[in-house]
């Protein structure tokens, strides 16, 4: 064999091999890859005020005229006592009222007529403030009867037990013909005027809840749309999770009903598969001046969208080659 036959050997063995290439890659705007992730938490309606109704006073019950599932008006009535002894007491406070006013037209009359004698020096100095203070005294007792004809005539209200707010009645704890004592619960009522959404999100989540989009309750199949009232800042330490409080912006979904809380971030997020881990972070690769650079993501997680951090609406992603890159 002739010494070039290696170098030829050689020479037909290089040109055999595949010529190596740069990776293939296509880049698109973020605006046009971009998304907006759902979340999602565990929520339930709730009413603000769960009330019982109690009686004030001392007395029969007369009447219960609502019935557990009914809705109530405000001022409605819920119940009514035997108010007879009550009455009688408004009306012993009222006759000692008249008295005492009689009494201080007397003393004022006769205030007067010793006022017009001591003018003509025909009574002591001393007289005049007797009758003076005779009047003053007649006249705190007519304010002492006013108040107490008044606290009467309240005990009277106290016999018709209206409704508060508008509400759907819970229970009744009373019964007709019982002797009720003040604090003696009646009705057990929910109130139908301040209702919420108590939802438990969780911490990673609860910062894009005050920027979402589309705040929506759903219930078997129907969304209600809500808005944000107020975010505990408090973690439970048992289920990290936040207590997030919300209000219906149009009709309530019913007291007590259980579903989940939906709602869309505002920031665009990247998909999960465009993502790339280089090392110990992920990222995304992004077109600069023509060719690929990668762009970590500090927040972001495998499997789940990434936020896309310090990249513009016209900034262009790589949606495809990425692997290779």
């Amino acid at each position: 064999m002739s010494r070039t036959a290696p170098l030829i050997f050689a020479c037909a063995l290089l040109a055999a091999l595949p010529v190596w290439a740069a990776p293939a890659w296509e880049a698109r705007p973020l605006k046009e890859v971009a998304e907006l992730p759902e979340r999602t938490a565990q929520a339930q309606v709730v009413s603000l005020n769960t009330t019982r109704m109690s009686a004030e006073i001392a007395a029969p019950i007369l009447a219960l005229p609502v019935e557990p599932g009914q809705v109530i008006r405000r001022g409605e009535v819920l119940a009514r006592l035997d108010c007879r002894d009550h009455e009688i007491a408004a009306r012993r406070a009222e006759s000692q009222l008249e008295a005492s006013t009689a009494r201080a037209r007397l003393a004022a009359l006769q205030l007067e007529r010793a006022q017009r004698l001591l003018a003509e020096n025909f009574i002591s100095r001393d007289l005049i403030d007797a009758r003076q203070a005779e009047h003053d005294a007649a006249r705190a007792a007519v304010a002492v009867d006013r108040s107490a004809l008044e606290a009467a005539r309240r005990q009277v209200e106290k016999c018709v037990v209206r409704a508060p707010f508008r509400a759907i009645v819970a229970e009744r704890l009373g019964q007709v013909g019982e002797m009720t004592a003040p604090g003696s619960p009646l009705l057990a009522l929910i109130d139908t005027s301040r209702i919420e959404v108590r939802a438990e999100v969780q911490a990673a989540d609860a910062g894009s809840l005050t920027t979402a989009r589309e705040l929506r309750f759903r219930l078997d199949g129907e969304a209600y749309p809500v808005r944000l009232a107020r975010l505990s800042p408090a973690i439970d330490p048992a289920s990290r999770l936040r207590e997030a409080r919300l209000r219906f912006t149009g009709r309530s979904a019913p007291v007590g009903a259980s579903g989940r809380l939906i709602w869309r971030e505002a920031a665009a997020h990247l998909p999960p598969e465009l993502l790339v881990r280089r090392g110990a972070q992920l990222g995304v690769f992004v077109e600069a001046a023509g060719r690929p650079r990668f762009h970590p993501l500090p927040a972001a997680q495998e499997g789940r969208p990434a936020r896309a951090e310090g990249l513009g609406a016209d900034s262009r992603i790589v949606v495809r080659g990425q692997g290779a890159l």
